[in-house]
């Protein structure tokens, strides 16, 4: 008998305090985004880890440009043989997600053949087609980097916001239009690999050891950290937290105020990118670059630098011995189709466009949108501001285009910001699924990148009979061992403050992650499969890491010691923080 966990709880008229149901001024494909009704126990959704904090009404933009077109019309435009895209209800502030599946064997089978014309064309011309589309993204950002927002009225300035609102858009066509391919070459590659027995845990690695833009960032957070040590600022990065570090740094002066130019010199060339994805909350670290100071903090932390020439040697090492192990076990004919599937997966290789592509676009391109409403409350004379993105799309729009007057929304405001904290208090205790559990998901992206396999569904499946839970097991994502103090996060508020050595527990990882890899000892997650950034990140820093464990955020509590193998997909608890002489037999 199917396992349902009732949606009863979030299906409600009462949503954002003077919310008016106005979804349907934007584009979708296939299925909008709306909340829940009851009819949706039928269907299984999931909660998203992108946005851990929750959206405000101009962060569901979203929903509207990334799943319910971006999604959509990329899976019928391949088409994706198994599915129409990802469709979601709204919980509170939080997103749940789901497959828009297809059903109708026939129809299936005709997707699937229009796909296998349509994809060769995408992945012979894969390199030309991303450096275009890069090109037509840098163009965008380029532009409305280039505007002075100050100089402009508050008619101009919706202008400007249309404008960001229509790259927002077109950034996520462009997003899905890639993915999907890709994606699916490599399913199909998978699938292949599986069928001539090969280890399906070695697949993955035949990707990795490629650079990607993300990976040149934490480089060259890492020079900036020898540069700070070699100049002797150990001492002060040490006695202050990192909120008041460019104040401490400037007021010292001489080799602080020296390193200062060069670290606003990495902010200009690095620094447009938010500790999320996709949303317009939050700063970037040319705003606030409270993250990448206290990244530098505690890296200097650690006696020695992270090596990244080794860690990308041995990842490459790793990549070329599982190769030659998997063709060893092959006949002649099956050499063949592995070198041939292996040969379109590494020139169209989805893990380094995975990484690649966050550079770019998901974590910078909600910024000319944050701008814009910046702006405009300052123009119309906001208390905050960040009071702006407490309106929904529809009525920001009625302000700038003066058919309402902004002084008329103040009070709903600051009802919304209170509705925004309640429901952020509630993220660690959201259900991680609703509706009917399946037995098996389709969907490739909820596969690879969400981490919605067997062993997430079973987790979740057994989700209030976790109390005596010792041992999780999961994807081994990232092989290796390590043992230590969990650090259990629900957003990365706080990841500039992970110390070395201690063991990440998380709801899943976003680039905005990655610098924390270079410290940690582990990485454990409820989601992700083997394309998700945690499993991708863990395998090219050398990081033992395990994804789709369900409910580590559940049964392992911050300060807990644990032990994390990533060559067999388990977690152990050894040590509870609240017990601390409480040991588990191994």
């Amino acid at each position: 008998m199917a396992t349902v966990v009732p949606v009863d709880e979030f299906v409600t008229e009462e949503w954002y305090p003077g919310f008016r149901p106005a979804l349907d001024h934007a584009g979708w494909a296939v299925e909008p985004f709306r909340t829940f009704d009851k009819a949706d126990e039928e269907r299984f959704w999931f909660l998203d880890f992108h946005w851990p904090r929750g959206l405000t009404p101009m962060g569901l933009i979203w929903n509207e440009d990334g799943y319910s077109w971006g999604t959509q019309l990329a899976a019928e435009a391949l088409p994706l043989p198994p599915g129409r895209g990802i469709t979601q209800r709204i919980a509170g502030t939080h997103t749940y997600a789901a497959a828009i599946d297809v059903t109708d064997e026939w129809e299936i089978g005709e997707r699937a053949r229009r796909m296998m014309q349509n994809l060769p064309r995408f992945l012979e011309s894969f390199e030309g087609i991303w450096a275009e589309r890069r090109h037509e993204v840098e163009s965008w950002w380029t532009h409305l980097r280039s505007v002075d927002l100050r100089s402009l009225e508050l008619a101009e300035l919706g202008g400007y916001l249309r404008k960001a609102r229509q790259f927002h858009k077109r950034a996520f066509e462009i997003h899905f239009e890639v993915m999907y391919p890709l994606l699916a070459n490599y399913v199909g590659f998978y699938g292949a690999c599986t069928e001539m027995g090969i280890d399906p845990g070695e697949i993955a690695k035949f990707l990795q050891g490629y650079d990607t833009k993300i990976m040149e960032t934490d480089r060259a957070l890492w020079g900036l950290t020898r540069k700070a040590r070699n100049a002797g600022l150990g001492e002060v990065f040490a006695a202050h937290d990192a909120t008041g570090m460019r104040a401490a740094l400037s007021a010292r002066g001489g080799a602080a105020a020296g390193w200062l130019t060069e670290f606003d010199d990495f902010l200009q060339v690095y620094g447009y990118r938010t500790e999320g994805s996709c949303d317009i909350a939050l700063p970037s670290w040319i705003e606030d670059p409270t993250p990448a100071l206290g990244m530098v903090k505690t890296f200097l932390l650690k006696e020695s630098d992270h090596d990244f020439e080794a860690a990308r040697a041995n990842a490459v090492e790793e990549r070329e011995t599982a190769i030659d192990a998997a063709r060893s076990s092959l006949s002649r004919e099956e050499q063949e189709v592995f070198d041939a599937g292996l040969a379109s997966c590494q020139a169209a290789n989805f893990p380094w466009w995975q990484d690649d592509h966050n550079y770019y676009i998901d974590l910078r391109v909600s910024l000319p949108m944050r701008w814009a409403t910046q702006q405009i409350a300052d123009v119309v004379g906001a208390d905050a501001s960040d009071d702006t993105i407490f309106l929904f799309w529809p009525e920001l729009l009625q302000v700038v285009d003066g058919e309402r007057n902004f002084a008329e929304f103040k009070g709903i405001i600051n009802d919304r910001k209170q509705y925004f904290d309640h429901w952020y208090e509630r993220r660690a205790n959201m259900p991680k699924v609703l509706g009917t559990i399946p037995e098996a998901v389709t969907d490739p992206i909820l596969i690879e990148i969400f981490g919605l396999n067997s062993h997430f569904l079973k987790a979740v499946q057994a989700a209030g009979n976790d109390g005596d839970v010792k041992t999780l097991s999961g994807v081994a994502a990232a092989r290796g061992s390590a043992r230590g103090i969990a650090r259990v996060l629900t957003n990365a508020d706080e990841l500039h403050r992970v110390q070395p050595g201690e063991i990440l527990v998380c709801e899943s990882t976003s680039p905005n992650w990655t610098p924390a890899f270079a410290k940690i000892a582990a990485c454990v997650c409820d989601g992700g499969g083997t394309l998700s950034h945690a499993a991708i990140v863990g395998r090219e820093y050398g990081v033992p890491t395990v994804t789709a464990v369900g409910l580590a955020t559940v049964v392992i509590s911050d300060g807990d010691e644990v032990e994390v193998d990533g060559t067999n997909g388990t977690v152990t608890v050894f040590k509870h923080a609240g017990h601390p002489d409480e040991v588990v037999p191994a």
